[in-house]
């Protein structure tokens, strides 16, 4: 802004102050707002990091790491609102969000696999597909989830042996949740001989069920014929228990039906093939 000033002119000292006063107010009223974007900004990111903790705090997640996501939150934010001041100021911020820009590309192709780890992880925390203590199976593994962070999840084999997954490997297929209802259906499979009554093994397989205590009456097992295989009649057998009593159950189970068909005289075949002899063609006389 340029204009013509005269030392020993009234009218321009007039016209001096008029521009100056007129600078200030605006100046005054952009300082004005920029001060309410930045108290209100600031009050916005605190009460976001807040909202953080609170919503992370019951999980199991490290409070170190809860701690660092939230402040996370918060300063971006801050940076956000920072801009949005000096913008209002009339400082111009383009150059400046551009090398803000180019530097966080570069930091995030350098932490791809690392930052959708995070990702996940944020994503498991908030949506809750398991929680520790379940049975999952996921990424390639089964076992129950020991330990959920933002980066990976620990996973209990049920050889007792630690796995580590990233988090980006659960959430990028599927997760069986095995503790989700509490119970679970164990199927099984047995085989007797195609001469035994169909009913008399149905009672004998009911009784030995009914011998263990972890296995519920509501609902009741299944029982009934599965196939009929080439040495022998299979039933499906679906009794239900709870989830920890599920490898148990399993095991005693069949230990507990063959038992039982033993001793009412079933027999449980073993393969067999009918092989039939037929003699050799005579030679003709020559």
């Amino acid at each position: 802004m340029t204009f013509d000033f005269d030392l020993f002119n009234l009218d321009a000292w007039n016209a001096l102050l008029l521009q100056l006063q007129s600078l200030g107010v605006d100046f005054g009223l952009r300082l004005l707002g920029a001060a309410i974007i930045l108290v209100v900004g600031r009050w916005l990111a605190k009460q976001l990091r807040r909202l953080i903790k609170r919503l992370m705090t019951p999980t199991t997640i490290d409070p170190n790491l809860i701690a660092f996501t939230s402040n996370l939150a918060e300063y971006g934010l801050t940076a956000f609102v920072i801009l949005a001041a000096l913008g209002q100021l009339g400082i111009q911020t383009t150059s400046l969000v551009a090398v803000l820009g180019a530097a966080g590309l570069a930091i995030g192709l350098a932490l791809q696999g690392s930052l959708s780890n995070f990702a996940a992880g944020l994503l498991i925390v908030f949506f809750h597909p398991f929680r520790v203590g379940d049975w999952i199976e996921g990424g390639g593994e089964s076992g129950f989830v020991e330990d959920i962070q933002l980066f990976t999840t620990v996973l209990r084999r049920l050889d007792n042996k630690t796995v580590i997954i990233p988090n980006n490997s659960l959430t990028g297929g599927n997760i069986i949740n095995y503790s989700t209802k509490g119970i679970l259906r164990v199927d099984l499979v047995v085989g007797v001989a195609y001469h035994e009554d169909i009913d008399r093994v149905k009672r004998a397989i009911a009784e030995a069920l009914a011998q263990d205590e972890r296995i519920l009456s509501d609902p009741p097992p299944m029982i009934g014929v599965l196939e009929l295989a080439e040495s022998s009649v299979d039933f499906a057998v679906r009794p239900w228990t709870h989830t920890e009593h599920y490898w148990p159950v399993y095991f005693a189970a069949y230990e507990n039906i063959k038992k039982k068909l033993d001793a009412a005289g079933i027999t449980i075949p073993f393969p067999q093939r009918d092989v039939h002899l037929y003699p050799a063609p005579k030679a003709e006389a020559v």
